[in-house]
């Protein structure tokens, strides 16, 4: 391959970067969105290194305040007033003179003037705390790397945003559940938001889980604090639940912790658990749902590992095992006593 296609080519992967970069920030992300860029990002080293190259810029960029904002557009900001910006502050006045300088390089200033306009709109719009949403479907989970190096695990039916700022990585869990695999950043603490609760890491691993107000914690390394009307300082092994009548703390080993995770990886471990709460957490990943009619049967308890979207072999494991039948009606399954 000469020069000139080496060039060509890596010039049409930065673009096909850059429009993914751009692409990720618009509300109207989807599911089918990620899984185009999924395959994008794993079809060559080279896409995974250029978005990786954007993305770091784009990051550092969000710490800025809008360098370029007020002043004359064929010149850059003199020395002393880069902190200015019309965000943070208003600009002195700045007297407008003739550029001097050649014409290929206004050019080069404009781009990298447009570029930082983009940039800049979006660092700020992290900073009044619209940031990036991400979502899933019944059924789905769904891992994320977040901007700031943190991995983020979707459960199913789950809505977040996230918004980044200089001082603070900032999560609203709007519904559902998500796993944080929390990247070490000790000057930006990280804050996740759920329920009017405060669930605070600086580098760590742990889940939180919300149904309204009521919230769940459970940590699997390091330590995280809860803010409610009191706090709570959770190590691994915590699960916490918060909610309008304050924190509980159950002290438990890691290996409990995982286990109360395991849907990360589809599965759902349910330890002496009522065929009621059985049911309600198979509903939270199947369209197809499973009721109750017969409070003597809802009592039952049940333990096992089970394919969290398999609903027709949880169902025969019922009539099976216990003294019920399954009456298909429609999209339910109804358990009744035999």
């Amino acid at each position: 391959m000469n020069a000139g296609m080496s060039v060509k080519r890596n010039n049409s992967i930065d673009e096909a970067a850059s429009a993914w970069l751009v692409s990720r920030q618009s509300p109207t992300w989807s599911a089918a969105d990620q899984h185009d860029f999924d395959e994008w990002l794993t079809a060559s080293t080279y896409h995974r290194i250029a978005f990786l190259r954007l993305e770091l810029a784009w990051e550092d960029a969000a710490r800025l305040k809008a360098l370029g904002a007020g002043i004359a557009s064929d010149r850059p900001p003199p020395r002393g007033r880069w902190k200015y910006s019309p965000y943070f502050g208003s600009w002195p006045a700045v007297e407008r003179h003739e550029s001097q300088w050649p014409a290929w390089r206004l050019r080069n200033l404009g781009i990298a003037a447009s570029v930082l306009l983009v940039v800049g709109v979006l660092a700020i719009q992290a900073l009044t705390g619209k940031g990036k949403g991400y979502s899933t479907p019944v059924g789905e989970i769904s891992t994320v790397a977040i901007a700031d190096g943190t991995q983020m695990t979707l459960n199913t039916n789950s809505r977040v945003r996230v918004a980044l700022s200089a001082s603070e990585r900032h999560v609203e869990l709007n519904y559902g559940e998500a796993f944080f695999h929390v990247s070490k950043d000790p000057t930006r603490p990280f804050v996740v938001e759920a329920g009017g609760k405060r669930v605070i890491a600086v580098g760590t691993q742990f889940s939180v889980r919300r149904e309204g107000s009521d919230v769940e914690i459970v940590v699997t390394e390091g330590r995280v604090r809860v803010e409610d009307a009191g706090t709570a300082e959770l190590t691994p092994g915590s699960i916490a639940h918060a909610d309008d009548a304050g924190i509980l703390v159950k002290r438990a080993s890691v290996s409990e912790a995982e286990e109360r995770l395991s849907w990360r990886s589809g599965w759902l471990a349910l330890r002496d658990q009522t065929l009621a709460d059985a049911i309600a957490e198979f509903n939270r990943y199947n369209k197809r749902q499973v009721v109750v009619r017969d409070r003597a049967v809802s009592s039952l308890r049940i333990e096992g590992n089970f394919r969290a979207n398999d609903v027709d072999a949880f169902v025969r494991l019922l009539a099976t095992e216990f003294p019920v039948k399954a009456i298909s009606e429609g999209e339910l399954v109804v358990i009744e006593a035999r």
